[in-house]
């Protein structure tokens, strides 16, 4: 029997499914690409699969464990395609979802033009039952189960197959949840249930109840799908005729990954699967090579995500949204814009030029894949301008230019603009679409965006790294080497990784140390259960654990790590004095030594981690100049026709330097140079680009 050496890592998205392994015997990494299959995902994942193996030269019998990233359950809430949903909740309660948080989004102010979107689950669909918790947890009414059997008849008769769950106070006992899915599932065993106690133990109801019901409408895909992959990954093995089960882990939007066979339990975890791996990886390699301080920018097809990475740490949040619904799970701190490389170029009513968020995708794709597209995209104004070669993927893909100009100077007749500045235009847009997303990670949350190196990778992460260096006055962009697979190889340096969390509201100055203590071994008892199913053994698991602290009469929390070792009254006021630093550098004050302002607790967390071993990254030969990889010229509009050089990013090694208007070219990627860029080759392959300084010595 061969040994089973190789890791998997594999990142579907809209556009393209994007693989990586590692031989973890001999260190080499293999990557490729093939593009996605939307009507059946798990196509496109097996092909890559297939296609890696032929590279390494290897059977399914040497797989050790697939990671993979997925976009399921994000592109199902994204396109709003949550219906059929039933509601259960407590007798008095049943308008919680209408009342909301009684806040007005951004940009509307009090605007009486803001319409209120449709609720998750229609009023009619929602039904209470009698039964009453005390916030401590302790029963002031039993549960009554006639009414739980009613509901079920009732969901039943309907045809409601999707039901979520939340009582009030259940995250102080759960116990009447967990009696209401049992009858439910007693009385309509078709049922799919999501009890909130099990989603999202923490106060607030209203985001308890959305959060459960977004983990109830996706829950039937995820089972699917997940289901549907390790079957067929069983295809690919088998010892002595006998096939065996593949480990095989889902990505979590918390930095973490888990096994498929718990994951299909908790699929709202999986909501920021992709874009999250890709922080990741950029993460790794960011730090590797010695940069601390990096905003990530995950180009696609279909859109754009960044995110900021201090000390090889990606921001977490659990404040995050997927298209309409609030997430209250913790997840990386991920904002997502329609600007990817299949992005539609369109004329608003007014006459003015806007791009996306509708996108071409895999298919029919730009108008240059010649499958049918009929509107212009990014993709066609890159290629029409030089920036990108009439090929994608080595020229496995070609591409149709004269289809591509047919569209943009359609739009350009509309726009009574040239045909140079209407494919321009669709650029320009595009850079401030994703330079607005960046400062939203960044100025938003008081940070300065000067300090911070740009990451680009993706297909479409790289081709506009100049433009936003100039509009934001970033310090230098890295592009890693194969910047295509970046989501991918970050999936095989994911740890194991499950949160719980527990709401225990109590000021500072009256917390108990023994209560404090029960409250986080309770919750490490859980994650270890966790991590001992997952096959981690004790030395092995690690555990780390933080709290959301505010102050009295605050709204929101912010959350502080919590140290390790017993509770004592000097861990907790490290706590506390980590809060008020917190809370200084987010909001530019702070109360610490104010007798009047009392610190609250609000929520203790664990998260158990089980670690993996990370691939390592290997230093390049050094180059023998630039000019060696020169492999022709072609004309590029930089403001103007220009005869640029291109390079083949495979021929330059650690130190060539290159000065714009170049283009850098590889399998999965191409880097245009502006004209005042410098681009330099580390000594892990990484391009470091550069704005030339003026005679002055100044950057701009």
């Amino acid at each position: 029997m061969e040994s089973r050496k190789i890791r998997v890592g594999i990142d579907t998205g809209g556009t393209f499914t994007d693989v990586v392994a590692v031989d973890e015997e001999s260190g080499a990494v293999v990557t490729t690409k093939t593009p996605s299959t939307p009507a059946d995902p798990a196509q496109g994942f097996l092909t890559g699969i297939e296609k890696v193996l032929a590279k390494l030269g290897e059977t399914g019998d040497a797989i050790g464990a697939v990671s993979h990233g997925t976009t399921v359950a994000t592109n199902k809430l994204l396109e709003g395609k949550v219906e059929n949903l039933g509601f259960i909740t407590t007798e008095g309660y049943e308008h919680v979802l209408e009342i909301a948080r009684q806040s007005v989004p951004d940009g509307y102010g009090n605007s009486y033009f803001w319409v209120k979107p449709d609720r998750i689950v229609p009023a009619d669909r929602v039904r209470t039952i009698g039964g009453r918790l005390a916030f401590d947890g302790s029963e002031i009414r039993p549960l009554v189960e006639d009414d739980v059997r009613e509901a079920a008849r009732f969901f039943a008769e309907r045809g409601i197959r999707t039901i979520g769950v939340c009582l009030m106070h259940s995250y102080a006992d759960p116990s009447h949840e967990t009696r209401v899915r049992d009858i439910l599932l007693e009385e309509y065993p078709e049922a799919t249930v999501s009890i909130s106690s099990q989603v999202l133990r923490e106060y607030r109801e209203y985001e308890r109840s959305i959060t459960t019901l977004v983990d109830a409408a996706v829950k039937p895909n995820i089972r699917n799908y997940v289901n549907n992959i390790a079957n067929r990954l069983r295809e690919f093995s088998s010892d002595e005729g006998e096939a065996r089960d593949i480990p095989f882990y889902v990505m979590k939007s918390n930095g973490g990954v888990l096994s498929a066979k718990e994951v299909v339990h908790q699929p709202i975890t999986t909501v920021l699967s992709g874009p999250a791996a890709g922080a990741l990886g950029a993460a790794l390699i960011a730090s590797v090579a010695g940069v601390e301080q990096v905003l990530t920018c995950d180009g696609g097809g279909t859109s754009t995500d960044v995110t900021v990475v201090v000390r090889g740490e990606p921001a977490l949040t659990t404040e995050g949204r997927v298209g309409a619904y609030p997430s209250k799970i913790p997840m990386i701190d991920v904002v997502t814009v329609g600007a990817g490389g299949g992005s539609i170029a369109w004329q608003t009513p007014e006459g003015t030029l806007r791009v996306g968020p509708q996108s071409a995708g895999a298919d029919p794709g730009p108008l240059c894949y010649g499958k049918g597209g009929s509107e212009p995209t990014i993709t066609d104004a890159h290629v029409l301008l030089g920036r990108i070669p009439p090929h994608l993927l080595g020229g496995e893909i070609p591409l149709d230019t004269e289809l591509a100009r047919k569209g943009v100077e359609q739009l350009a007749h509309q726009l009574k603009l040239d045909f140079e500045a209407c494919a321009t235009g669709i650029l320009e847009v595009s850079a401030w679409n994703q330079a607005n997303a960046l400062r939203q990670i960044t100025v938003k949350r008081g940070l300065d965006v000067r300090d911070f190196t740009l990451v680009t990778f993706g297909g479409s992460g790289s081709l506009l790294a100049c433009r936003l260096v100039d509009i934001l006055g970033l310090k230098d962009v890295l592009v890693p080497l194969n910047p295509g697979n970046v989501s991918a190889f970050g999936l095989l340096t994911v740890d194991v990784r499950n949160d719980y969390v527990q709401t225990h509201v109590c000021r500072h100055d009256r917390l108990e140390i023994a209560e404090l203590q029960s409250g986080l071994d309770a919750l490490a008892a859980e994650a270890e259960i966790a991590l001992a199913d997952e096959g981690f053994g004790e030395a092995e698991r690690k555990y780390a654990r933080s709290a959301d602290l505010r102050y009295l009469g605050q709204a929101f929390e912010v959350r502080v790590p919590v140290g390790d070792g017993p509770v004592t009254q000097k861990l907790m006021d490290e706590a506390a004095e980590r809060f008020h630093q917190a809370h200084k550098e987010l909001y530019g004050y702070d109360f610490r030594g104010d007798p009047h302002q009392h610190v609250e607790w609000v929520n203790l967390r664990v998260s158990g981690i089980g670690p993996i071993k990370r691939p390592t990254l290997k230093e390049i030969a050094a180059g023998t100049g630039a000019e060696s990889a020169v492999t022709g010229t072609r004309p590029a509009y930089f403001d103007e026709w220009v005869t640029t050089q291109v390079y083949d990013r495979a021929k330059l090694g650690a130190g060539d330097v290159l000065e714009g208007p170049a283009v850098i070219e590889e399998f999965s990627s191409t880097i245009p140079v502006h004209p005042g860029f410098r681009a330099r080759i580390d000594t892990f392959g990484n391009i470091r680009i550069t704005k030339i300084a003026d005679s002055n010595g100044a950057n701009r």
